[in-house]
């Protein structure tokens, strides 16, 4: 089961919140720490979710960046 970085687990459909500016690979853009995501997805990997991001679209993030709402 994934937690985030406060060892909360994460179940699909959670909301989180970027607890730190992370870079996009293979863009310049920045995700700002506090952005929001709703109804997040588990991956195969318990270190990952996916979620959506108005600005980006679809992204997979690691759970140690992210924290629940």
């Amino acid at each position: 089961m994934p937690k985030d970085a406060n060892s909360n687990e994460l179940n699909a459909g959670d909301s989180i919140s970027v607890i730190k500016d992370l870079k996009l690979k293979g863009t310049s853009g920045i995700i700002k720490q506090g952005t929001k995501a709703k109804s997040i997805k588990l991956t195969s990997k318990d270190d990952e979710i996916e979620c959506r991001l108005d600005k980006y679209g679809v992204v997979v993030l690691k759970t140690c960046f992210v924290k629940k709402i």
